[in-house]
């Protein structure tokens, strides 16, 4: 961490502890017929603070969605045995112990679960989220989609070695037409791409208006779709040997798996999804011309993230039902190269000791543990030797924070407490 940022967030955590917690709500949105000015989320502001607190869990009010129907199967119950670990202290980067409670507060979480086998362990709600309320993940959607597409590998459906374009013809040209499959799973496609999400000009944003995120500035209203954005892009470079993490490379990937398959990527999900006794349906934000937002798009709740993430660390078990492939499962485990995975420096900042395989981040100093993250605060963390699957939904003000490095440590400091 820069070391302009470790007082910064001490103050933060200071701050956050001393201040009412009142002061930290949001002011009630969407409240009337309809709400005030003030109190109204739009397709203009429902990403930023305050409004991204009722927005974030009530994205298809806003945006046309695509439903994952959970099925008509019972609920897959859950244990309880809940322990106190909001009391928990772990080392934060900026050099204080800070327990849970007062890391999940400041980091403006709105529903936090811990899981071990089939019974939860800690589970809370902030800012007024309920159980039933289906909270964007951002790029946890991206692990989703990197195991599907893992599974359509062992099938024999989708081959690595080939390139994107063998599926996609119309990448022909693009950065990601002659990136092989693998490369695509991996990020490691040589796009002149730059994931700089507060700069309107970068290609983070333009992917952004090209999904339906946010409305385009007249300046970029250039794309109807994300199948017109993707084959816009370059190549800078050659594949390979490196990570350079770009949403639109997910989004690639994605269409190939799409394509390979002859299934939607929310039909994927659904054949996995309507098996994990789910409380609700999911959904994937759509895209102008209806296509699921694969690298970011995914809504879903709390309980039922943590159902996913059971299913990992059952190795694909569900019951006795095998719905994923355990060797799908052992090969993102397994993890890749964490010297490619350390070259770049943010991320293994962020996620010391990681690497980067099949779209999850890999723990290589810890066996077997895995962690998808999403900006401004999303997480699903699985350790397998322990057995633990955490979920943090959030409402961060900004899409990358100060406190995202400790919501890692925190997560696997509970990790390593629950370890026998």
């Amino acid at each position: 961490m820069n070391q302009n940022t470790v007082p910064s967030l001490a103050s933060l955590y200071v701050e956050t502890h001393e201040s009412p917690f009142d002061a930290r709500l949001a002011p009630s949105l969407m409240q009337g017929f309809p709400a005030e000015p003030h109190r109204r989320v739009t397709w203009h502001n429902w990403m930023s603070p305050p409004f991204n607190q009722w927005g974030f869990r009530n994205l298809a009010r806003l945006r046309p969605s695509i439903d994952v129907q959970a099925g008509s199967g019972p609920v897959s119950a859950f244990k309880q045995a809940l322990q106190p670990l909001d009391e928990l202290h772990f080392d934060s980067e900026c050099g204080l112990s800070i327990s849970v409670i007062d890391h999940l507060i400041a980091s403006q979480t709105d529903a936090f679960l811990v899981l071990q086998g089939d019974t939860v362990l800690f589970e809370r709600y902030f800012n007024g989220q309920r159980p039933e309320d289906r909270h964007i993940m951002f790029s946890v959607t991206k692990s989703l989609i990197g195991a599907l597409g893992e599974q359509l590998v062992c099938e024999g459906l989708l081959d690595p070695t080939l390139t994107a374009v063998h599926y996609v013809p119309e990448l022909a040209g693009s950065a990601f037409g002659d990136a092989t499959v693998r490369q695509l799973f991996d990020m490691a496609v040589a796009v002149d791409y730059s994931e700089v999400y507060e700069d309107p000009d970068s290609e983070s944003s333009q992917y952004g208006y090209a999904c339906g995120f946010q409305p385009a500035p007249a300046p970029y209203a250039t794309f109807e779709s994300l199948y017109q954005y993707l084959p816009s892009l370059r190549k800078r470079g050659s594949h390979g040997g490196f990570f350079h993490y770009v949403t639109a490379t997910t989004e690639a990937l994605a269409w190939v798996m799409e394509r390979a398959s002859g299934k939607a990527c929310h039909q994927l999900l659904q054949e996995v999804w309507s098996q994990l006794g789910c409380e609700r349906d999911g959904y994937f934000l759509a895209d102008p011309w209806g296509r699921s937002v694969a690298g970011a798009g995914f809504s879903a709740t709390l309980r039922d993230m943590a159902r996913f993430g059971r299913l990992l660390a059952n190795d694909g078990r569900q019951g006795g039902t095998q719905l994923l492939s355990a060797e799908a499962l052992a090969g993102i485990a397994a993890g890749a190269d964490p010297a490619i995975y350390a070259a770049s420096p943010d991320f293994s900042s962020w996620t010391p000791g990681a690497s980067y395989r099949s779209q999850w981040y890999v723990f290589n100093d810890h066996s077997q543990a895995l962690m998808a993250g999403g900006i401004h605060g999303q997480y699903l963390f699985v350790d397998k030797p322990s057995g633990v699957v955490i979920v943090k939904q959030s409402s961060l003000g900004e899409a990358v924070s100060p406190f995202d490095g400790d919501s890692v440590r925190m997560l696997r400091a509970i990790a390593a407490q629950l370890t026998p």
